[in-house]
């Protein structure tokens, strides 16, 4: 997005008082040179800044943030973190570069020797980036579309070059590193297989398209800690406590699919029945339920009927 290009920009000029050039703030940027100027007419907006001897300069005193503050012990820690991500990641991450900046940028005055250190190790994941910008330049494209989906909450459609898995859509409960021991350290996406109660982990590596889609998700409140099991698949289902009102018995026939504990049946003096019955809260179970047509009514949890509700209306203004 512009807007984060131009805090790039910012962070370029503040971590280069000396000045920078413009082909130099494009190569570091990756983007054409003819695109400089836009951005530095946003900037000026903002900031104060001026161009001398073919140099982009901040001017002297334009400092209106204010910094957050860490003690050198913090500090020093922090830096030293930073040092064993950048050698150990499979591949270098332009945003831990422009975290670092920020960071120096504020150490500055009571820390100037780790600021040196944090723009020096700056300096070098933009290198790493530069030397090998078509492969990094397109894992950090997937990274950045899984980490949007991940915050605002919605599905990726994904394609892999894993054989059983060329296109899946996975909504993202988890984005980190996968320890395999010594050596390579890949960032792997953790979530659910739509329409499924799989729980899968993907290296990101593996990926070669991603997309966020319109439909959304949310990652249960009461998740349990994801357990290694076979085929990288992991226990993590979420459960709540159903109560529906059924016309008849066959009706459960719905609800096979999904995974829930033995139903308890009370007759109702029409001829209906009460069902009980612990349930996973998913959108196959709000699916198995649409699918019911009239013969299943929901009755408990309340926070799960709302959901319910919330996504019968989306279907039929999209229909209307």
């Amino acid at each position: 997005m512009k807007g984060e290009r131009i805090a790039q920009l910012e962070l370029l000029l503040r971590s280069h008082p000396e000045g920078i050039r413009r082909a130099e703030i494009a190569r570091r940027m990756g983007v054409h040179r003819s695109t400089i100027s836009r951005y530095v007419d946003s900037l000026s907006k903002h900031i104060g800044i001026y161009e001398e001897n073919n140099l982009i300069k901040l001017r002297e005193n334009d400092d209106d943030s204010s910094p957050m503050e860490l003690s050198v012990y913090e500090s020093l820690a922090f830096n030293m973190g930073a040092e064993v991500l950048a050698s150990t990641a499979e591949f270098a991450n332009p945003h831990l570069a422009s975290g670092l900046r920020k960071l120096a940028m504020n150490m500055r005055s009571y820390a100037p020797k780790i600021s040196e250190n944090a723009l020096s190790l700056a300096e070098r994941i933009d290198q790493t980036i530069q030397n090998n910008r078509n492969i990094t330049g397109h894992y950090n494209a997937i990274l950045e579309v899984l980490i949007d989906c991940w915050v605002s909450g919605r599905i990726a459609r994904i394609s892999t070059s894993i054989e059983d898995k060329e296109e899946i859509e996975i909504a993202p409960y988890f984005i980190g590193y996968k320890d395999e021991g010594e050596g390579r350290k890949p960032i792997t996406v953790t979530g659910r297989l739509r329409h499924t109660k799989d729980i899968i982990t993907l290296d990101i590596a593996s990926i070669t398209e991603a997309r966020m889609l319109d439909e959304t998700y949310t990652i249960p409140d009461n998740l349990k800690p994801f357990s290694h099991a076979e085929h990288e698949k992991y226990d993590a289902i979420d459960m709540i406590p159903l109560k529906m009102r059924i016309r008849e018995k066959s009706a459960l026939n719905s609800f096979s699919s999904i995974v829930h504990d033995k139903p308890v049946l009370e007759k109702c003096p029409d001829g209906g029945w009460i069902c009980t019955m612990r349930a996973e809260n998913s959108i196959e179970l709000m699916l198995r339920i649409i699918q019911s047509g009239t013969s299943v009514r929901v009755i408990e949890p309340e926070n799960f009927r709302k959901k319910l509700t919330a996504l019968l209306e989306s279907i039929l203004r999209m229909y209307r």
